[in-house]
């Protein structure tokens, strides 16, 4: 089981949301309602994190290596 967490659409812009952290199966699709009180939500999607390695794997070794935002990807 994975918590995802959610956070209530508000009824009007700028109004304020709730967040709830509710755990349920990665084959489940994401809930529209509440379960329990049945107000509508929506899943908040977060960041993860990644595992850089260097050395001999066959990527680009570290010191030649571009992130995002130094102009070197082509995506900025």
């Amino acid at each position: 089981m994975t918590t995802y967490i959610y956070e209530t659409i508000p009824a009007k812009p700028g109004g304020k949301t709730k967040h709830y952290e509710i755990r349920q199966s990665m084959k489940e699709s994401a809930l529209k309602k509440h379960p329990e009180t049945g107000e509508p939500i929506r899943r908040v999607v977060t960041g993860g994190f990644g595992l850089l390695k260097s050395g001999k794997s066959g990527s680009a070794p570290a010191a030649r290596a571009q992130s995002c935002g130094s102009g070197g990807c082509g995506c900025c």
